[in-house]
């Protein structure tokens, strides 16, 4: 398991809304550190995935656990 920098709980927002918060937060990180976000929006899945190609951060993980998606997502 990885080390994880900092934690969004996120769950309860529609897109594009968790992805925003995330972006907001990987701007302010260093290279190499990983933040985990916690999100209740189906849509998600997609957004962090395209986010991950188009920016270059690197999706570690994306998994659904009980209708909960927790995505781990580490700065370029």
């Amino acid at each position: 398991m990885m080390d994880v920098d900092q934690e969004l709980d996120l769950k309860g927002m529609s897109c594009p809304l968790p992805l925003l918060k995330a972006k907001q937060a990987l701007s302010q990180m260093q290279s190499g550190q990983v933040i985990r976000v916690y999100a209740t929006d189906p849509g998600s899945v997609r957004d962090f995935a395209s986010f991950a190609k188009i920016s270059g951060h690197i999706l570690v993980a994306s998994e659904e656990d009980q209708g909960i998606y927790i995505h781990t997502l580490q700065h370029k």
